[in-house]
């Protein structure tokens, strides 16, 4: 028997029904900020990818040539689609632009809980605004976007400026070193690394910097910053809209991507996997080929909230089955086709049994059955049979419908 790849999954309806709601509701949170879905090939240039991330990322990608012997990769993330696309598609549109996406993403690694071959983004980009506001307003969005979900989630906020200050005058491979190493949290490593470079004198203000959580104390570590107004405005911005985070000035993953601000999602009640936001303050545009635009966004791991929320979503339909004698099919037709109408669930018996065996099959997935006889069919009314309690009603399909809205409206 084939099996499903490894490190991808299936869906079942109950689990794509509670995917979609919580899908729907980051959809919302960004359609009222102002930002607009745009989508991307799932598969582009394997250059795109290299050109921002490195030749070390082709070992996670799925990588092919078509039959013109270009090479492809399925995209490993969309960020840098995205900026392919408003470089050859809308570098002359009205600035700035918002735009929001959400889609699947392909990386060949080791799946574990929360991390797959296939996995999915909801992902904002800000472009063409270099302005505390809009660093802020990502940030502010990506808080917002995260609340809608119901996710229980640590939010922290810090720049790349201090931590570039620190290194300024380390060569781009040493910088890359040394963000590994605060990455993980290796002081040793670190410590080790600086000696052998005769650099010993910044292993102390890194570790510091790492466990920095108050601002002012972040400017007297890492010396004059340029930065420093735009930053200021930054976190005025956030505490005035109440938004809840931590200053974290240890952020070291995308020195070579990020600019400024950068910022981190972590779920609660998660183990070491618990990374579901990221994102910050960049500019990409340019590597591709276009002008030096400002840009700012986050991608959040939608497999990971899913995973963080287990079982605390249950969006269930009130579900109605329309019963009937075989002589009253037609007409049962037209009242499933009134409730569908409505904008109710409603499923109707398709392989042939008795009025008493459909009621019986109903009560296994229903809340209710309509109930369609010949009296019903001559007089315009339905029997409305709640099944979870037994009580039934007779009632015109109009009063009928109210009543199951109000009951899914109660649940």
């Amino acid at each position: 028997m084939l099996q499903k790849p490894r490190g991808t999954r299936d869906f079942l309806p109950d689990e794509m029904e509670a995917r979609r709601t919580i899908e729907w509701r980051m959809r919302e949170v960004a359609r009222c900020w102002g930002y607009r879905e745009v989508c991307t090939p799932e598969f582009e240039n394997l250059e795109l990818f290299t050109m921002r991330s490195g030749e070390g990322i082709v070992e996670e990608m799925y990588i092919f040539e078509d039959k013109g012997g270009r090479k492809l990769a399925l995209r490993p993330e969309i960020t840098a689609a995205v900026i392919r696309m408003f470089i050859n598609e809308a570098k002359v549109a009205p600035k700035p632009l918002r735009w929001c996406y959400f889609a699947d993403c392909f990386r060949y690694e080791r799946p574990q809980k929360g991390r797959y071959r296939q996995f999915w983004q909801f992902g904002v980009e800000l472009i063409g605004a270099d302005t505390a506001r809009a660093d802020a307003e990502v940030i502010m969005l990506a808080a917002d976007m995260l609340n809608a979900t119901g996710i229980a989630y640590d939010l922290k906020v810090g720049h790349l400026s201090f931590m570039k200050n620190l290194l300024k005058d380390l060569e781009y491979s040493a910088q890359r070193r040394m963000m590994a190493h605060l990455d993980k949290k290796d002081f040793d490593g670190l410590k080790n690394t600086l000696e052998s470079m005769n650099k010993a004198d910044l292993c102390n203000s890194l570790i510091a910097l790492v466990n920095c959580r108050d601002l002012a104390e972040a400017f007297e570590i890492s010396g004059p910053v340029p930065e420093k107004e735009r930053i200021n405005q930054t976190i005025e911005i956030l505490d005035a809209a109440g938004i809840e985070y931590s200053l974290n000035f240890g952020i070291a993953r995308g020195l070579d991507y990020y600019t400024g601000m950068v910022f981190e999602g972590f779920a609660q009640n998660l183990g070491a996997e618990n990374q579901i936001l990221g994102g910050g303050a960049y500019r990409l545009a340019h590597l591709f080929g276009g002008d030096d635009v400002a840009s700012c966004g986050f991608a959040l791991g939608f497999d990971r909230v899913m995973v963080s929320l287990g079982e605390k979503i249950h969006r269930k339909d009130t579900v109605v089955a329309v019963v009937c004698t075989n002589e009253c099919r037609n007409h049962a037709l037209e009242v499933a086709r009134i409730f569908r109408r409505a904008g109710i669930r409603s499923e109707m018996d398709l392989m042939g049994r008795g009025l008493g065996a459909q009621i019986a099959h109903a009560s296994k997935s229903a809340d209710f059955a309509v109930v369609i006889g010949q009296r019903e069919t001559e007089s315009g009314n339905v029997t409305l049979k709640n099944l979870h309690t037994g009580e039934q009603k007779t009632l015109d399909p109009e009063s009928a419908i109210a009543e199951v809205v109000s009951h899914g409206a109660r649940r």
